[in-house]
């Protein structure tokens, strides 16, 4: 009998120490397969929208904050459902039917929107440049539409926060000279999606449950969903980058131009510390003869540039493949 004891002891303890472990490992994969899923979904759903941008009306000429609109509930009822799988969407005065947590745990374990998610899109973001210098040294200026956000259920149960800029545009050429330009993402940006795998069941945690797709490009559109790494890999120069990512686990890798302009984009979301980051993009213009010599980078406020890749060290993100 005190054998059996003993054995029935050992194999409890042993228990409470592997179980934890095994159930966490269990709803990780479990919630990359769903994250996976739901991209796939999206992704058939924008291809099949002619544009973006355009959807809803907006309420010009008040710079009120009130001042809003009913693009994004609009873009989800006469755009979005129409390719995608919808069971339920809530306009700005009702997302919590929806099913959006009221707190989100940021991927740096900090604790945000105790009272639920902004409830615009420059409340969720501010920090975007609304000016830039173009190839010319113009000072050109971007007014943001400040619209409301909606939110819808999926039918696979997911919980989505819709964050719309009716006015965005096509992704911008790049530039044919080596002039040093910053260019702003926000206009590029149409649709920003902060989506919830389990609704507002637990853990509400970014890169666990909680993540972001994005659109840019009003045609042809980009859709991106980065699940970052949730550390800064270091310094370097971009031709050092990949070697940094791999260093922290085969899986990882440097993210393109428009994955890193959504980490930057959402960067409440992630809490990763003002910075310079290296995207792996080249930029495709053509310098005497040398293509492919620099590479795109983004900062902190949401303005990307390109310079040379083996010339200044900048922040290095790596995202999961």
């Amino acid at each position: 009998m005190a054998e059996i004891l003993l054995s029935l002891t050992i194999i409890g303890v042993v228990a409470a120490i592997t179980l934890p472990s095994l159930t966490g490992n269990i709803n990780e994969r479990t919630w990359n397969t769903q994250r996976k899923a739901l991209y796939a979904r999206f992704s058939q759903a924008v291809a099949l929208m002619p544009s973006m941008n355009g959807y809803g009306t907006l309420t010009e000429g008040d710079s009120s904050t009130s001042a809003v609109d009913t693009a994004a509930e609009t873009f989800v009822t006469a755009g979005l459902s129409k390719v995608l799988k919808i069971n339920n969407i809530c306009d700005n005065d009702h997302l919590e039917d929806c099913g959006l947590p009221e707190k989100i745990i940021a991927m740096n374990g900090s604790q945000l929107y105790s009272d639920g998610l902004p409830k615009t899109l420059i409340e969720f973001n501010s920090l975007y440049s609304n000016s830039w210098l173009d190839a010319d040294s113009n000072l050109v200026s971007y007014s943001q539409a400040n619209t409301k956000i909606a939110a819808f259920e999926t039918a696979n149960g997911e919980s989505i926060a819709v964050y719309y800029n009716p006015r965005c545009t096509v992704i911008q050429e790049q530039a044919s000279t080596d002039t040093y330009v910053w260019i702003p993402v926000m206009p590029e940006m149409c649709a920003n999606f902060v989506y919830d795998l389990n609704g507002s069941k637990g853990p509400n945690t970014v890169g666990k449950d909680i993540g972001v797709i994005t659109a840019f490009g009003s045609v042809s559109s980009a859709l991106v969903a980065p699940m970052p790494y949730p550390k800064v890999a270091g310094s370097a120069k971009q031709i050092n980058a990949s070697d940094l990512c791999r260093e922290l686990g085969d899986d990882l890798r440097v993210p393109n131009l428009e994955e890193l302009e959504a980490i930057v984009l959402n960067k409440p979301l992630f809490g990763f510390p003002d910075n310079v980051y290296w995207s792996s993009s080249l930029w495709k213009g053509n310098l005497g003869g040398s293509s492919g010599t620099k590479a795109w980078a983004v900062d902190n406020v949401g303005r990307k540039v390109y310079s040379d890749r083996d010339g200044n060290s900048r922040g290095i993100l790596c995202i999961k493949r």
